[in-house]
């Protein structure tokens, strides 16, 4: 067995001047890739999909950068404003944006072999390209650090979550590592602090949420609505001061904000949590007010090897005195 082991204090977050930390015009070094569906949506062109597809992006954008040769099919030929919708058929293209955040934090990887590699990601910096992220992300720094432009996260954490995320290597054997995640074989192990305010809890008290998540509104979230789970989590208070409590959540399934909101559930809504129970809607990130979620081990077998795999990033959450 191998493990994978980070000294790093995630505690201590600088209040960083944020007109400062941007770039300005960042333009993805790797395409990003969509299917057209099936069935037509109602459009002729290529170029009245992406309109649809995504309404935030203008057709002059989308012109522009069939223009500048940015936009084009699986087999690398251009696609222009009037090449016809085809069903089922690969669209490459480059996202950009006009000025995007750069995150003061650094990653560290934690272990790697020919197979995988493991690596921490710090609070603030997402794990994809997405929104006005796009070459200021984990996957991208990895990528550059370890020149490895085939290296891909098989599982991912929120932007706002700290924490271990898996990536391999391969194209050839990414499928079974992403099964692990699919099936439920992998387990993860994250650390939490709330408030606790006048709630009477015990050390060692426990909890099993099983909830139906569904999307919410804004569609980045999500909420818990009557019907049958979909969602499942174990929860463990294991320290506590008069404020504030420490705790252990082991998700079951994967949903978006899956412990965010099953954490709310039970009266524990996260630390610095800007989305649940209300959203707060400032644009900007305060980085000394980091969520308090870690994601903090991955226990499983690999698929390949059949060797058990344990990565710790050797970080804890601490509570104030």
């Amino acid at each position: 067995m191998k493990q994978g082991i980070l000294a790093a204090s995630i505690q201590t977050y600088p209040i960083v001047n944020l007109s400062l930390s941007s770039k300005m015009m960042a333009i993805a070094v790797s395409s990003s890739k969509l299917s057209l569906p099936e069935h037509n949506p109602g459009v002729s062109t290529v170029l009245g999909f992406l309109i649809l597809k995504f309404p935030a992006i203008s057709s002059d954008v989308w012109q522009q950068r069939m223009a500048n040769g940015k936009v084009h099919w699986h087999d690398g030929e251009l696609i222009n404003a009037q090449t016809p919708f085809k069903a089922q058929q690969r669209v490459y293209y480059y996202r950009e944006v006009n000025v995007e955040p750069v995150v003061p934090f650094s990653e560290r990887i934690v272990f790697q072999d020919d197979l995988i590699l493991v690596a921490y990601k710090p609070h603030f910096l997402p794990v994809m390209p997405g929104g006005a992220y796009v070459e200021e992300c984990l996957q991208n720094r990895l990528r550059r650090k370890t020149a490895n432009p085939h290296l891909q996260a098989v599982h991912r954490i929120d932007k706002a979550t700290a924490g271990l995320v898996l990536f391999t290597h391969q194209v050839e054997t990414r499928q079974h590592y992403h099964r692990l995640f699919e099936t439920q074989q992998i387990t993860k192990t994250y650390q939490a602090i709330a408030n606790i305010g006048n709630n009477a809890i015990s050390n060692d008290q426990t909890w099993e949420v099983k909830a139906r998540m569904e999307k919410s509104q804004p569609k980045f979230l999500m909420q818990i609505v009557e019907g049958v789970a979909n969602s499942h989590s174990h929860i463990r208070c294991v320290q506590q001061t008069t404020e504030q409590a420490l705790f252990e959540l082991k998700p079951i399934s994967g949903k978006t904000h899956q412990l965010r909101l099953h954490m709310q559930s039970i009266g524990f809504p996260l630390l610095h949590d800007t989305y649940y129970p209300a959203l707060h809607t400032s644009r900007l990130d305060d980085y000394s007010k980091p969520l308090q979620l870690l994601a903090q081990q991955l226990r499983f077998v690999d698929p390949i090897t059949q060797q058990v795999r344990h990565f710790s990033s050797n970080t804890e959450l601490k509570l104030n005195a």
